[in-house]
């Protein structure tokens, strides 16, 4: 009896929790279309000619836009399978139609900061000297993402989150002016508590604190209205894109990003959340592998001018922003090694940022390019890039988890290996657990490590950051580490890339709505 009352309120628990509600009401919601459309149709001739030429202008629509070959591939099998519904399921479901109201205010905010973050003329001349190609990529990012490339900075690379947590508590103790958090994963214990301390300590002692997580991503781990909890301490608040039950294409963009910077002249990101999974504090599958990046100087301001454009949007509060710049709470001046570039990427701006970061650096290498990356689910223009560079005798090797978080996603990424094989690229799965680390390393020379992941909802629908890296001491680390992980992984052969026809069967089909999922 004892155990039947606690399984109904386990039950219970699943079923009033906030994703459970919404998501039902969203599925209502999208059911009611459908059965309104459909009796429409049955009921008039004319609206189900209607609806047959909406699908048919969709297909058109499809066809010419400017979107990935895969994307537009899946939507036509969608709109051809679904005649009837196909052209209104892409007008509400295809994301062509992003929040115009998100994308006004991120933009205005956007123009308030850039005349803070203007590129040093001095140091891109440098660049374009000692290195054309580099100086390339640093043109798109400076042009098409709007943060400039730095020479008088410094960073440190961290090849675990158990490496990264003590400097980040220790630069977290040091602030004395403000702290910027923007975070998709928070989730209460060890890791969280220790740095939750400092937050209030710094908040009561006039810190300027604040603090964006992601809704959706941390819906499974935090009270609901937790922002309302650290308001309670004194520590600004927002959760950011509100999980809430009314159907929007905006819930699509999630701000993915980790983000932390202190004072203006330290910052933080890579792959590391703040749950204790990414400190080893608890197992969920296997060794959980991360890395992070921490870059002093002048190039934290691109990565304040990422939180600052999040957080006006969503709470406008500043009209001076001078105050967040590098020097104005460091005097004297900053060392620098090589060229620092912290870059973002955002799906309301039609720019796939972090895809062509990657592409540009798959272009330039010449001797190595090593990838880690939690998820491989490429397009067609990736693959392509990524083969033709070991065919030209690039040492290309991606190492991908042993353990999968997802399993579905986990056969869609080993239905990549073959492809990727037999065209000389070596595939590594992480043996010890699960590689949550986004990284590109190649030549000695240019590296990148950041959030973004090889998928599709990375590349082209979340917000994302990221630290493109040039002639920095710190890439002869990433490579160590690079190599060191790769000996704790398994080579996949040709043998060990087979799967059985279900399997195959199953994987086929992910591979065809992958830019869907």
């Amino acid at each position: 009896m004892i155990k039947l009352i606690k399984l109904w309120k386990r039950l219970l628990k699943i079923l009033l929790h906030r994703v459970v509600i919404v998501g039902v009401l969203l599925l209502l919601q999208i059911i009611w279309m459908v059965v309104n459309l459909t009796e429409l149709a049955a009921f008039s001739p004319f609206i189900q000619t209607s609806l047959n030429i909406l699908s048919l202008f969709a297909v058109l629509a499809v066809v010419n836009a400017r979107d990935n070959p895969s994307y537009k591939l899946a939507w036509v099998i969608v709109i051809l399978v679904f005649p009837l519904l196909g052209g209104t399921m892409y007008l509400l479901f295809s994301g062509w139609l992003p929040s115009k109201n998100l994308r006004n205010k991120l933009t205005r905010v956007e123009n308030q900061l850039r005349p803070f973050i203007k590129q040093d003329k001095e140091g891109f001349d440098a660049l374009c000297e000692d290195d054309p190609t580099a100086a390339g990529q640093a043109r798109y990012i400076g042009d098409f993402a709007k943060f400039p490339v730095w020479t008088d900075s410094t960073a440190t690379y961290f090849k675990s989150g158990e490496e990264n947590f003590p400097v980040l508590l220790d630069e977290l103790r040091k602030a004395e002016h403000f702290i910027f958090l923007e975070y998709f994963i928070v989730e209460e214990g060890e890791m969280w508590n220790s740095i939750l301390d400092i937050l209030k300590e710094k908040a009561a002692a006039g810190v300027d604190v604040r603090m964006l997580y992601d809704d959706l991503g941390s819906v499974f781990v935090l009270p609901y209205k937790y922002y309302r909890t650290l308001e309670s301490y004194g520590i600004k608040c927002e959760a950011f894109n509100k999980f809430i039950p009314v159907f929007s294409l905006v819930l699509n963009n999630r701000d993915h990003r980790k983000i932390l910077v202190v004072d203006g002249h330290t910052a933080f990101t890579g792959g590391i959340n703040l749950a204790d999974e990414y400190i080893n504090k608890k197992e969920k599958f296997g060794y959980w592998k991360d890395t992070g990046i921490m870059v002093r100087g002048k190039a934290a301001v691109n990565l304040t001018a990422m939180f600052l454009t999040v957080w006006n949007t969503v709470r406008p509060t500043d009209t001076d922003f001078s105050r967040f710049l590098p020097h104005t709470y460091h005097s004297g001046i900053f060392h620098g090694d090589g060229y620092i570039q912290p870059y973002g990427d955002s799906p309301l701006d039609k720019e796939t940022v972090g895809e062509y970061v990657y592409l540009n650096m798959i272009s330039a290498a010449r001797r190595y390019l090593y990838i880690f990356t939690p998820y491989l689910i490429v397009d067609n223009e990736m693959m392509t890039a990524l083969c033709l560079a070991a065919k030209r005798g690039v040492d290309v090797r991606i190492v991908t988890p042993g353990i999968p978080d997802k399993k579905l996603v986990y056969w869609l990424t080993q239905s990549y290996y073959r492809q990727f094989i037999d065209n000389g690229v070596k595939i590594y799965q992480y043996l010890p657990g699960f590689i949550h680390a986004k990284v590109f390393v190649c030549d000695d020379v240019y590296a990148t490590v950041g959030t973004i992941n090889l998928d599709y909802r990375s590349l082209y629908l979340h917000f994302e950051c990221g630290v493109f890296l040039c002639h920095c001491n710190e890439i002869e680390k990433i490579k160590e580490d690079a190599i060191e992980t790769m000996g704790q992984s398994l080579l996949i052969t040709k043998e060990l890339a087979r799967r059985s026809l279900p399997v195959r069967m199953i994987q086929a089909v992910l591979r065809v709505f992958a830019p869907l999922l």
